[in-house]
């Protein structure tokens, strides 16, 4: 399973995964005019357990670190496993996580070098797939154009934001302080089998400053 992965993953890779703008979600009027079924409608067309095929380019400090990961995720016990391979195949980590942390099964000592990129991307793993819906005890701002809505998270605040036509999560942000630790940003939503996923998402951690592109390439059956 994994020699046909890895060799899968890089004719992918090969054929063409270089950086792609991706479309912003146009702010139109919403369909739905009560913010809960926003909510909850988004709610419902998210599916539960998923495996995908992505690439993944991670920014800090000019240098860029790129190869292709295969994520698997459960949102509903909010545990992911990720293997990242570079362009030739090498693997390059493998970790899996809950709501508690990041385990680290494989990082290549060269990936290492560069400080805990394993662990740092999987904490944005978890930002990215998990909690992709407000409580209900959040506060919540309806507009034409948008529902945000705001709620503890921690130390700091969580702010989500649906918009376009469908009232899609279109950014996910943390602030603390009052100042922008990070945002999700979620672009280009696809159908399939009844459950939406987006086909674009960049993390920008401020705090950090480094950010973490993934583009769609294959939702596995």
């Amino acid at each position: 399973m994994r020699k046909w992965l890895a060799g899968f993953l890089i004719i992918v890779f090969l054929s063409g995964c270089s950086s792609v703008p991706f479309q912003k979600t146009a702010y139109v009027p919403l369909n739905e005019d009560d913010p809960l079924i926003v909510i909850e409608q988004f709610k419902d067309n998210l599916p539960g357990r998923f495996q995908l095929i992505n690439t993944i380019a991670f920014m800090y400090n000019w240098d860029t670190f790129s190869g292709i990961g295969y994520i698997d995720i459960n949102t509903l016990e909010e545990k992911f496993t990720v293997v990242c391979i570079n362009p030739i195949g090498i693997k390059l980590f493998e970790i899996s996580g809950d709501k508690d942390g990041v385990d680290r099964h494989f990082v290549l000592d060269k990936f290492a070098e560069e400080g805990d990129l394993a662990g740092v991307v999987g904490e944005d793993i978890k930002r990215i797939y998990f909690d992709l819906v407000p409580s209900l005890e959040a506060e919540i701002n309806k507009k034409k154009f948008q529902v945000k809505t705001r709620q503890p998270s921690g130390s700091g605040i969580v702010e989500y934001i649906f918009a376009g036509a469908d009232g899609h999560l279109v950014e996910k942000n943390y602030y603390e302080k009052g100042v922008l630790n990070w945002r999700v940003s979620y672009y280009e939503y696809q159908l399939k089998d009844g459950k939406i996923y987006p086909r674009g998402i960049i993390l920008k951690n401020h705090k950090y400053r480094y950010s973490l592109t993934v583009r769609l390439k294959e939702i596995i059956d």
